[in-house]
């Protein structure tokens, strides 16, 4: 008999990593518009090179900030917390990377609120944060809807990645049988982002991505774009 905890979770999970999760998700193409834009994603196979190595920049950086993050609210460890945050955000280094994640953090974090699902603990140390970036408020939302750590991990990595496809097939574009074919090939390589986030030591960290950094500054003065970013 399954117990009754495991499909509880996994219902919390799945409406957490949900795109009709009002957030604004769907505003944000994370810098594939300028890459469709300038000719580097065309098609599907392109499609799935540019999202396996977008996943490969998340893995060493933004999961693994993640990843602390859910440990910091679990023991509610708000130097903790703060620290990740400020470093995440310190590692944004476009204007529009940056607004993303802010805006986004911050609708979550008014909806964490305004359902009134985390507990006074969590809710001093999201008060206690000058900004919220989407990780630290969808860690915070995880720990206080009582998601596991590796489940929320699985769950967070596959909305980037689910919004990266859903990009391609509004603006490549490709048809929707594509589209699903992309998501589902990416299935193993997020099990594998998640397993190497967890394991990577705060030293092993990097943000590097000079590529994409130069795309997402070319489409801050795209003349014709549907994304913010």
């Amino acid at each position: 008999m399954i117990s009754e905890k495991h499909p509880t979770e996994l219902l919390r999970l799945l409406h957490l990593a949900s795109p009709t999760l009002p957030i604004g998700a769907y505003t944000y193409s994370q810098g594939l518009e300028a890459a469709i834009e300038t000719g580097s994603v065309t098609d599907e196979n392109s499609a799935n090179a540019w999202i396996t190595e977008s996943l490969s920049v998340v893995t060493d950086f933004e999961a693994p900030i993640f990843w602390r993050l859910l440990h910091a609210f679990s023991n509610q460890n708000e130097p903790d917390v703060t620290y990740w945050t400020e470093l995440f955000l310190a590692s944004r280094d476009t204007h529009e990377l940056r607004a993303e994640t802010i805006q986004m953090g911050y609708s979550l974090s008014k909806l964490v609120y305004d359902l009134n699902i985390a507990e006074e603990p969590l809710q001093r140390i999201m008060a206690l944060q000058v900004e919220v970036p989407l990780p630290t408020a969808f860690a915070c939302a995880a720990t206080a809807l009582k998601i596991s750590q590796e489940a929320a991990l699985l769950g967070f990595l596959f909305s980037i990645i689910e919004n990266q496809v859903l990009v391609c097939v509004k603006s490549i574009p490709l048809g929707q049988v594509s589209g699903q074919r992309l998501l589902l090939s990416l299935h193993p390589k997020i099990e594998m982002a998640a397993n190497h986030a967890m394991q990577l030591e705060d030293h092993e960290l990097s943000n590097w991505a000079p590529g994409l950094s130069i795309l997402s500054m070319m489409h801050e003065i795209q003349y014709s774009r549907i994304y913010r970013s």
